[in-house]
């Protein structure tokens, strides 16, 4: 006999590494555009037109700033049960935004103010693209992944982000020269159609059913249509889970930390250790190799602890909570050392902290991104899209602020401090115990108990068909 509609439960697709790789192709479109915008055009404004280096700030502050939007557009594909089309849509706004971005740069050339205006707007449909894209594809993630595979899947999909950046300003630089406002529209209009082509053919029958199982109220009426929150009541019913507001507190202050260290290691290393300028952008690679063997570190732990997880060594190995507590803690007594080597001065090894702290660095970022993908189900159910919006609104603001802070400290410290060295190492080691902070924030974050979660799955028969499909909502680190 056929089974009534509201009866009836659709087995979720759960994804194996393809798909993963598919999401990492997502986003390393999402990366390419994302890097015109914030690095090639900056460039363009400040040695072609000649325009102060605060405009390109305040641009790429203004696309952190538009991504407030991200809770918003988490509940939008909350209350729609697919996250395929916020994808889809958010790389057309984001592609859209860098064609614009890139024809007010232009134009900033012969009117200035009119290019700056229209900048505006490019930069803030930047923000809203990655905001609606970049949300939905997390959630997806954090829906489809299995446990053991969460810091593996986030590893690879960073991976091909940062491989997006690497190969999108290669190639863009090669096709840019010889520079020419015309050029500089087409190379970016070439780059953002391709991101969304590649987006078409990556999303493309990825996604499954819609509504997991457990999504679904196996008590509702037939024919009777779902309840839809207004949004504020939905983010009010989030932020009022303690689990939620706390992860959403240790991710402004984890990454406002992350963050405030980027614009000032490498005036630092000029100043304090007189690297040139080729030498301190070599000091980056260093940082960027460590942040990558990091990342490759916690996913192949994890894998293992999830194989192995009848034995209770292995277990803890792979626990990503663990992992992004050690990572900030890692993070600060890095931080540390640089604040050392900066009263040191010369002699101190500096390359050797800058790639312990990128290690440490990659560490907590799969750590933390991993528990993201796991906290993002816990809670009310249709909640994962609002409570991966306000965790990426937290990430977003805290970027914005952390290069002004870091910057803002250093002048401030240098100001007051004869010594550069020491004005240098007073400012790291604010942002060490700043990470300290963090690991001590992640520390008190934990998922609900076993029990908890066995007597939750009993008590909603929907809920534990979800469980027997593998799906990741209930299960812990």
């Amino acid at each position: 006999m056929k089974m009534p509609k509201c009866q009836q439960t659709e087995q979720p697709t759960v994804f194996g590494w393809a798909s993963i790789a598919r999401v990492g192709l997502v986003q390393a479109a999402l990366g390419a555009v994302v890097v015109m915008t914030t690095s090639t055009l900056n460039r363009v404004m400040v040695v072609e037109h000649a325009l102060p280096a605060l405009l390109p700030g305040v641009l790429v502050a203004l696309h952190y700033l538009v991504q407030m939007a991200r809770p918003r557009m988490g509940f939008g594909s909350d209350v729609g049960g697919r996250r395929t089309p916020w994808i889809i849509g958010g790389m057309a706004v984001l592609g859209l935004g860098g064609v614009v971005a890139a024809l007010a740069t232009a134009w900033m050339g012969t009117d200035r103010s009119a290019g700056i205006v229209l900048a505006l707007l490019g930069y803030a449909l930047v923000g809203l693209g990655v905001s609606a894209s970049g949300t939905s594809l997390l959630v997806m993630l954090a829906k489809r992944v299995p446990h053991g595979r969460r810091a593996g899947a986030a590893t690879l999909v960073w991976m091909m982000m940062i491989a997006g950046f690497a190969v999108t300003a290669g190639l863009a630089g090669h096709w840019l020269d010889p520079y020419s406002p015309a050029r500089l529209v087409t190379v970016t209009s070439v780059v953002c159609l391709f991101a969304f082509v590649l987006t078409l053919a990556a999303v493309r029958g990825l996604e499954g059913p819609a509504i997991a199982p457990g999504e679904q109220p196996a008590h509702r009426p037939y024919g009777e249509p779902l309840a839809k929150p207004r949004f504020r009541e939905a983010l009010r019913e989030v932020w009022a889970e303690p689990l939620a507001r706390r992860f959403t507190v240790f991710v402004f202050v984890s990454m406002l930390a992350f963050s405030a260290q980027d614009l000032i290691l490498e005036p630092f290393a000029g100043t304090v250790f007189g690297y040139s300028p080729g030498a301190s952008t070599q000091l980056s690679g260093v940082q960027n190799g460590g942040v990558l063997l990091g990342m490759l570190l916690v996913a192949f732990a994890s894998a293992a602890g999830a194989r192995l997880s009848h034995h209770r060594t292995w277990r803890h190995v792979g626990s990503l909570r663990g992992w992004t507590i050690g990572g900030c803690l890692a993070s600060g007594a890095a931080l540390a050392a640089l604040s050392l080597a900066g009263m040191h001065g010369e002699g101190a090894p500096l390359k050797t902290i800058v790639f312990a702290l990128g290690v440490s660095n990659g560490a907590f970022s799969i750590g933390a991104i991993g528990s993201m993908m796991r906290l993002a189900s816990e809670g009310r159910q249709q909640r994962e899209g609002v409570r991966m919006g306000l965790w990426g609104a937290a990430q977003a603001i805290a970027f914005g602020l952390g290069g002004l802070v870091g910057t803002g400290a250093s002048d401030l410290a240098r100001s007051l401090i004869a010594s550069p060295g020491e004005a240098y190492a007073l400012v790291f080691a604010l942002e060490g115990g700043v990470f300290l902070i963090a690991a001590l924030l992640a520390w008190r974050i934990s998922a609900p108990a076993p029990a908890r979660i066995a007597l939750r799955s009993f008590s909603h028969p929907t809920a534990g068909a979800g469980l027997s499909a593998g799906t990741p909502q209930r299960q812990t680190t």
